[in-house]
């Protein structure tokens, strides 16, 4: 019987969603961003695998870098023999000819592959074995690199104006004034919950659900900007806020009746926060930055 991926990576899913964890809302205490990322290439890994490797933090490697078996071998080292990896998803678009109409169409194509922490293997270069240490955030102080990278997206964030909010229709964020959050993290966490949804502007990404997810729609749209945040806080060394419980029905419902749901949503929230990023990097720099 082929085997369904999507359907095996919700079932993972939800399942942590019904004993009542959300894999994006973890407290980390650790100090540091737990950003999954390739030990040979330094790239993060995104989307659905982000999920898949904050559910397997309990395994207790101490940091988030992976590799193939192929890789560690290639670089000098080994995986150690008994030792179980973790699946990562690669997904690509397929070209296929649609029948009916004799047309190509694009369909995306999904393989798995077999991952191993750094620290289940022997002879790694240090370069490959060790990753950045990032330092821990000061839970009542505003951070001079998130507040920066807020301006740089361009988005019209009015801070001390109202709720949280995004409103399309004006299209600006509302946000209550920094002290009015219990901590720094918490501040962040709903700033870029906001922004993210600012991004799916038919003026930026144009990110309807509606007619993939009918009445579900929102429930979507919420799971993309809880998803796109946590990438963000992960990033910045924030720990995630617990999620609106209010929320958790409405998700796994949309998980199950689409097995697809959750990649499609992972997708699309690792797209919004590279937009953000992209942003980002190609502000200016201010009269600061060049003087330093």
């Amino acid at each position: 019987m082929k085997r369904d991926l999507y359907q095996e990576v919700t079932a993972r899913i939800v399942a942590q969603m019904e004993a009542g964890v959300i894999p994006w809302s973890q407290d980390w205490k650790t100090g540091s961003a737990p950003v999954p990322m390739n030990a040979i290439s330094n790239r993060p890994y995104s989307g659905i695998n982000v999920l898949l490797f904050w559910l397997a933090l309990e395994d207790g490697h101490g940091k988030p870098r992976y590799l193939t078996f192929n890789q560690a071998k290639a670089c000098g080292g080994n995986v150690r023999k008994g030792e179980h990896g973790r699946k990562v998803y690669f997904f690509k678009p397929l070209i296929v000819k649609d029948k009916s109409s004799g047309e190509d169409k694009q369909i995306p194509m999904i393989r798995e592959y077999t991952v191993f922490n750094v620290a289940q293997c022997d002879g790694l270069p240090e370069q490959v074995f060790h990753g950045e240490i990032v330092a821990p955030q000061n839970k009542d102080a505003r951070e001079a690199l998130a507040d920066d990278f807020i301006r740089s997206t361009g988005a019209d964030f009015r801070e001390g104006v109202g709720k949280p909010c995004y409103i399309p229709s004006r299209d600006f964020v509302s946000m209550p004034p920094f002290e009015a959050f219990k901590s720094c993290p918490t501040f962040y966490s709903t700033a870029f919950h906001e922004l993210i949804h600012w991004t799916g502007h038919k003026k930026r990404l144009d990110r309807d659900f509606s007619g993939r997810f009918g009445t579900q729609a929102y429930a979507a749209e919420e799971l993309v900007a809880e998803m796109g945040a946590a990438f963000l806080n992960a990033e910045f060394g924030f720990n995630n806020e617990p999620s609106n419980a209010a929320y958790l029905a409405g998700w796994i419902k949309l998980l199950k009746d689409d097995s697809r749901a959750i990649v499609t949503a992972a997708s699309k929230a690792s797209k919004a926060a590279e937009f953000l990023r992209s942003r980002a990097i190609e502000a200016p720099a201010s009269e600061e930055e060049l003087a330093a």
